[in-house]
């Protein structure tokens, strides 16, 4: 572990309630810090004027560090009880579910773009 990682856990704040995206956000953070120019000393984002779209995504990410945990509502079957074999739609969302591989490529492209 680096000095500076370590100095992010002992300046995490008590009501952090995800510890890991807390010091990733904060190490964002302190990536892309701004120059006397106001622009993004980050090789990472060449130049773009500060607050950056990184930096930005770390304030939320440290934000959301902080929220309370909600529990996990529970999930209900997507097909009726009997059997699901030869059932037309089955393996597609059903009206007013969303599609569950949609999302995950969503969830995805968003990591990507914190990055």
């Amino acid at each position: 572990m680096s000095e500076a990682s370590t100095d992010r856990v002992t300046d995490r704040p008590a009501e952090v309630t995800d510890p890991l995206l807390w010091d990733l956000a904060a190490a964002v953070a302190d990536a892309h810090q701004p120059d006397a120019e106001r622009v993004c000393a980050s090789p990472s984002c060449a130049g773009a004027a500060w607050p950056c779209a990184a930096w930005n995504n770390a304030q939320a990410g440290l934000s959301v560090a902080r929220a309370p945990r909600q529990s996990a509502a529970p999930r209900q079957p997507a097909t009726s009880p009997q059997s699901a074999a030869g059932q037309p739609g089955v393996g597609r969302a059903a009206a007013g579910e969303p599609d569950r591989a949609a999302a995950r490529a969503d969830g995805r492209s968003l990591a990507a773009t914190a990055a």
